[in-house]
């Protein structure tokens, strides 16, 4: 209406499409929560991304990608293996950003050839050597083999379901660094679906992740207070954004000040009009929780949107370093 160019017509009407899709169920995503949709014709962008964590609906048009909502979703749905393990075997399920992967049961006695490949071969191959080694220790080897899968797939989180007592000597035979992984433990039976399991860890993974996120938050202010590895307020943790040095951001969700970015410098700076403090050059207005998101991302580090109290006390943003500065 406003005189759009054909690029981003083009853009808008893909969206309208896939959304269309999504609502109609004729393209289902079928373990996610919320759909992310990414369109950019210029840059040859076009990516659908399922989500097992729910989000509040939102649609922006900008000069770039919006990742503030998605790199907080992506810190609220950890990597994880739910992991159900009894005297003679044990299940493995991987939960992803877009929900639950294949399971995998690993037994002792494999008859016949496996036509699985991928992750479940590997996890499978893995669990036959170290029963050879263990001498048939199935909690021994079974330990072995989630220390290699933990470390070559990147999970953050471990989740047991099982009985109790199966579960704490499957934990009694975790080394000390994976057993601080393990976010709790859960109900599960051998015979229930892998739906139930997943929905029992969703939920302990989110009461678990609000627990951490107190901690760490308080963590983060009482650091800046001190001047140690960590920044509170907007202007010391846009300086510290600016260096590269911010390792995990935290942003209050109701966190939206005007901002400003110098076209010559690149600096990002409160206010959303003025020049740039820095080299004096002219500068753009923007939002200036997303361009800390942006910066954040960009030099590899974590975002999470919280509502702890304890930001109100620093402007509602505080950060943790790499570093002292």
């Amino acid at each position: 209406r406003a005189g759009a160019t054909a690029e981003l017509a083009a853009d808008l009407a893909w969206v309208e499409r896939q959304g269309e899709a999504l609502v109609g169920q004729s393209d289902a995503c079928p373990n996610a929560r919320a759909v992310a949709l990414f369109a950019c014709r210029s840059a040859g962008l076009r990516e659908v991304l399922p989500l097992r964590a729910p989000v509040d609906d939102f649609f922006v048009v900008g000069a770039g990608p919006h990742l503030r909502r998605l790199a907080a979703l992506i810190e609220a749905a950890p990597l994880a293996l739910i992991v159900f393990v009894d005297g003679v075997s044990a299940r493995l399920i991987p939960l992803m950003a877009d929900g639950a992967g294949e399971p995998v049961t690993l037994e002792g006695e494999v008859h016949g050839r496996h036509r699985q490949g991928g992750w479940q071969l590997l996890a499978q191959s893995r669990y036959q050597r170290h029963i050879q080694e263990q001498r048939g220790h199935h909690f021994d080897a079974f330990a072995a083999v989630l220390t290699e899968l933990v470390d070559e797939l990147g999970i953050d989180r471990i989740v047991l379901p099982g009985s109790p007592r199966a579960v704490a000597v499957f934990r009694s035979h975790l080394d000390r660094r994976i057993g601080r992984m393990v976010a709790g433990a859960i109900a599960g039976a051998a015979h229930e679906p892998v739906d139930v399991l997943v929905e029992r860890a969703v939920e302990l993974l989110a009461r678990r992740k609000a627990a951490d996120e107190v901690a760490e938050v308080q963590e983060a202010v009482v650091e800046a207070a001190k001047g140690g590895a960590a920044r509170g307020g907007v202007e010391a943790t846009l300086d510290a954004a600016s260096r590269g040095a911010v390792r995990r951001l935290y942003l209050l969700k109701t966190f939206h000040e005007a901002g400003r970015r110098c076209f010559a410098c690149g600096a990002i700076q409160p206010g959303g009009s003025g020049d740039c403090r820095v080299c004096g050059g002219d500068t753009e207005a923007l939002e200036l929780g997303e361009a800390l998101v942006e910066r954040v991302v960009a030099t590899g580090g974590s975002v999470d949107m919280v509502e702890e109290p304890w930001l109100g006390r620093v402007e509602g943003v505080a950060a943790l370093l790499r570093y002292p500065l």
